[in-house]
C-alpha cells in the first residue's frame, strides 16, 4: 500500500438541503427581498466623492479577489449588497472605498465560507495600503450602519429554487447553474442592477443561461417566451419586465466580453509590470469586470 504524499486538504462544504427548496421558503424570500435593497440614488443623494465608475472599479477588484481565493459563489454578490447598502446611508471618501470593499468581503466570507478570508490576506490584496486594524474598525462601522442585519437575500438564493422547477436533465443542471451564477456576478458589478429585486435578476439570469445553452430544444417549456412567462408567475412579476431584465443581462454580457478582450490585450503589453495578485486600486484605471467563467458562455 503506497502513501499519497501529495494529498491536498480540501475544504468541507455543506450539501444543498433539498428540504429548503419549497414554495414556503421561496415566498418568504420574495416577501423579504425588498428589505435588503439599497437606495438606487445614493450617488446623487448621499455620496459626494464616489461616482458609478468608482463602484465598478472596486467591484472588479472584489470579484478578482473572490475568484483568486476560490470563494463560494454567493460571497461576491453578498459583499456587493453590503457595499451598496452601506453607501446608501453613509457618505464615504473615495480613498476609503477599497477598505470598504475589503471589509464587505470579510463579512460576506464569514457568513458563507467554511474557512473565511482573513483580515491579513485581504490587506495583502490591497498591496498593504490597508492594515488589519483599519479593516477591523471598518467592520464595526459597517455592522453598525447595516444594523447587524447581514442575512441579505441575493439573486444567488433564488437560482436553486428556479432550477428545481425546470424540466431539465440532471446532467445539464450543474452547467446551467454555473452560467446563471456567472450572470449574477456580472449584474453585481453593474450599477444598473443596484435597485433590481434579487428575484428578478436571478430569473433573468436563468432565462439568459437557458437561451445561451440552447436548452429550448429539450422541451418547449424552455423556450424564451414560455420560460419568461413561467418564471414571471413564480416571482409574481410582469413578464415584460422580466424579458427586459434578460435582455439587459445579455447586453451586459456582450459589453463585458468586449472589455475582457481589450483588457487581455492591454495586459499583454504591460505583462512585465503586472503581479499575480490584485493590487491597490488606481481610480484612474478601468479594470475588467468579467468573471473568469464568462469565457464559457454563449449567447
Amino acid at each position: 500500500m503506497s502513501l499519497l504524499c501529495c494529498e491536498v486538504d480540501s475544504i468541507r462544504r455543506a450539501y444543498q438541503d433539498v428540504n429548503l427548496l419549497n414554495d414556503r421558503v421561496l415566498h418568504t424570500m420574495l416577501k423579504t427581498e425588498e428589505n435588503y435593497l439599497p437606495s438606487p440614488n445614493y450617488f446623487k443623494c448621499v455620496q459626494k466623492e464616489i461616482v458609478p465608475k468608482m463602484r465598478k472599479i472596486v467591484a472588479s477588484w472584489m470579484l478578482e479577489v473572490c475568484e483568486e481565493q476560490k470563494c463560494e459563489e454567493e460571497v461576491f454578490p453578498l459583499a456587493m449588497n453590503y457595499l451598496d447598502r452601506f453607501l446608501s446611508v453613509e457618505p464615504t471618501r473615495k480613498t476609503r472605498l477599497q477598505l470598504l470593499g475589503a471589509t464587505c468581503m470579510f463579512l460576506a466570507s464569514k457568513m458563507k465560507e467554511t474557512v473565511p478570508l482573513t483580515a491579513e490576506k485581504l490587506c495583502i490584496y490591497t498591496d498593504n495600503s490597508v492594515h488589519p486594524g483599519e479593516l477591523l474598525q471598518m467592520e464595526l462601522l459597517v455592522l453598525n450602519k447595516l444594523k447587524w442585519d447581514l442575512a441579505s437575500v441575493t439573486p444567488h438564493d433564488f437560482i436553486e429554487h428556479f432550477l428545481s422547477k425546470l424540466k431539465i436533465y440532471l446532467s445539464i443542471k450543474p452547467i446551467l447553474r454555473k452560467h446563471a451564477q456567472t450572470f449574477v456576478a456580472l449584474c453585481a458589478t453593474d450599477v444598473n442592477f443596484i435597485a433590481s429585486p434579487p428575484s428578478m435578476v436571478a430569473a433573468g439570469s436563468v432565462v439568459a443561461a437557458v437561451q445561451g445553452l440552447c436548452l429550448k430544444s429539450q422541451d418547449t417549456s424552455l423556450s424564451s417566451q414560455n420560460l419568461t412567462n413561467f418564471l414571471s408567475q413564480v416571482i409574481r412579476s410582469d413578464a415584460d419586465c422580466l424579458r427586459a431584465c434578460q435582455e439587459q443581462i445579455e447586453s451586459l454580457l456582450e459589453s463585458s466580453l468586449r472589455q475582457a478582450r481589450q483588457h487581455r490585450q492591454h495586459r499583454q503589453h504591460r505583462q512585465h509590470s503586472i503581479t499575480k495578485e490584485p493590487k491597490s486600486i488606481d481610480w484612474h484605471v478601468d479594470l475588467s469586470c468579467t468573471p473568469t467563467d464568462v469565457r464559457d458562455i454563449n449567447i
